[in-house]
């Protein structure tokens, strides 16, 4: 068999082969190739068939051709592909999902967007946990299921009487209205209220409440301590329950874990009480893939008997607060409602204990009503992630943008969207005497530095500001010219607009705002006026802290 000639020439037309081969044979033998592409077709065959110079006998050197499966893509850069492929999709689609979001302002798109962006693993993971306002389909199933089976409020016998029949001046009967657009109540007349002096006196009131109740006890609480108040309630609980009084207790998973945990609920269910933990957790590893776990029921009712309610921001705890005792003592605002309103929370509260438990209260929903006496017109507005989209946020803001003469608003948490911070800037610029009081001292600094970022822009509009300096102000309120009072548990950040289930009641009054405006001056005498000039004199590293916090608002 007769040798052919054959001449040892670089390749050059395949980058990826010359990485792995030094030589490539070329036939020069009476072989003519019509282009460059025969050539290569040529050669790459010869690679199968044979071997370059030195490995024509199986030798194991690195240019074995027997070793080339596929001179183009190994296994590895073939993996690498796929997975960047795949990865760019979930990364490309997270970012997508944040700018389709229903309901989201455009600020909080733009925010999650870039943090997916600057993030991607992070952004990607923080977003899937965070960026979505869902109690989990189940959940939401149950709650709209629950809420289309109750009787409405109206059905109540003789809330439609007389005594019953708002009366509000025409300049606020807007707010009234955009309130019933909420929950569909109406505003109701004949009510009765009385603000508690301070958090021990509200529990020492409660708890002669429920020692005189004969029917039934209800209350929900977002945070319930076993301390000495928390305890107080505990025990009434059980003597009301002894003596066949049907004491219903609910209190939320997260914010009231140590109670739920503790051997006084188990007590508490032993002697006759039913007990329900509000959005419970779970496994808290499970819990992201059927819901949010940070969506909260930062709500504050009690019903005893039909007959009273309370609302207001306090929690069931001591004001000392011995879980965040650093910033205590706790200062809150409780009042205690006697009239038509009180079904109104009561229909609020068998919302959240039917959509938790197996127990239909719509006997104690449609008992009419007895003993209606003259009294002012009140309303509560029940909000959270199931019920209609910015809905507190709505309410907020028509109040603001309602004052002529004053509007004096308390929040420890002020994280406001641009539509918020505007009302609040047109108030003070139109001649109303705007003043907003937060705590000096924050139990959460992120909200803190946050909310110090919109001071500048309140000041400059003419908005006074005072810090509380004794103890975490925590009382939720706002009063309108004198007449106006909203209090409940909603601050003024994006969780309880968007995350967090609230109540507030909303009532026209000057007497009891009167009393209100009583107790907003006494956190006015114990605090101190923030100035333009106190807000110049901040280093550049606290404004950059503040102000990059709160561009992340939205997020955060």
């Amino acid at each position: 068999m007769g040798a052919s000639r054959i001449t040892w020439c670089r390749a050059t037309f395949r980058p990826d082969v010359h990485s792995r081969l030094d030589y490539l044979p070329v036939g020069d033998n009476g072989l003519r190739f019509k282009n460059a592409v025969a050539q290569q077709r040529h050669v790459l065959k010869y690679l199968v068939a044979d071997s370059p110079p030195g490995n024509r006998h199986g030798g194991s050197g690195r240019h074995s051709a027997q070793k080339i499966k596929n001179p183009h893509v190994t296994e590895n850069q073939l993996f690498a592909l796929l997975w960047t492929a795949c990865y760019a999709v979930i990364h490309l689609g997270t970012m997508v999902r944040a700018v389709l979001r229903p309901h989201r302002e455009p600020a909080s798109r733009a925010a999650w967007v870039v943090v997916i962006g600057a993030l991607p693993v992070v952004g990607i993971i923080a977003y899937l946990l965070l960026g979505e306002t869902s109690v989990g389909r189940k959940r939401a199933m149950r709650f709209r299921k629950v809420l289309t089976a109750m009787p409405e409020v109206r059905q109540v016998p003789g809330i439609d009487s007389a005594a019953c029949q708002p009366a509000v001046p025409k300049l606020y009967a807007h707010l009234f209205q955009v309130g019933q657009s909420v929950n569909g109540f109406n505003p109701v007349g004949g009510n009765q209220a009385r603000l508690m002096q301070d958090s021990n006196s509200t529990i020492d009131q409660l708890v002669a409440d429920i020692d005189a109740a004969t029917d039934h006890v209800h209350l929900i609480f977002y945070i319930w301590l076993p301390d000495k108040n928390g305890l107080k309630v505990v025990e009434a609980l059980k003597r009301a329950a002894a003596r066949k009084v049907a004491c219903r207790a609910m209190a939320d998973g997260l914010g009231s874990r140590t109670m739920i945990h503790s051997r006084h609920w188990k007590e508490m269910r032993d002697t006759g009480v039913s007990v329900a933990a509000a959005l419970p957790i779970g496994n808290p590893l499970l819990r992201p893939l059927k819901g949010r776990i940070d969506l909260r029921n930062h709500r504050k009712i009690v019903v005893i008997d039909n007959r009273i309610t309370y609302c207001g921001s306090q929690n069931c705890a001591d004001p000392e607060f011995l879980v965040k005792a650093k910033f205590a003592p706790w200062v809150d605002a409780m009042i205690r409602f006697e009239g038509p309103v009180v079904r109104q929370n009561q229909h609020l509260f068998a919302s959240d204990w039917m959509a938790h438990v197996d127990e239909d209260l719509a006997a104690i929903l449609t008992e009419p009503l007895q003993d209606i006496q003259p009294g002012f017109t009140a309303q509560v507005i029940g909000t959270g992630p199931t019920v209609r989209n910015s809905a507190m946020p709505e309410m907020f803001e028509n109040l603001m943008y309602a004052a002529r003469n004053e509007l004096v608003v308390t929040t420890p948490y002020f994280v406001p969207n641009e539509s918020m911070q505007s009302s609040l800037c047109a108030s003070a610029r139109r001649g109303v005497a705007t003043t907003i009081i937060f705590p000096a001292r924050n139990d959460s600094w992120v909200v803190a530095a946050a909310s110090r970022s919109y001071y500048e822009g309140l000041l400059e509009a003419g908005v006074s500001i005072f810090e509380f300096e004794g103890g975490l102000l925590h009382t939720k309120s706002m009063t309108v010219d004198g007449e106006i009072t909203l209090i409940g548990s909603a601050n003024m950040d994006r969780r309880s607009f968007e995350l967090n289930y609230e109540n507030n009641i909303l009532l026209h009054d000057p007497e009891l705002t009167q009393a209100m405006r009583v107790r907003q001056q006494e956190y006015l005498d114990r605090s101190r006026p923030i100035t333009l000039e106190t807000i110049k004199q901040w280093s550049l590293q606290r404004r950059l802290i503040n102000n990059t916090i709160a561009m992340l608002g939205p997020v955060l």
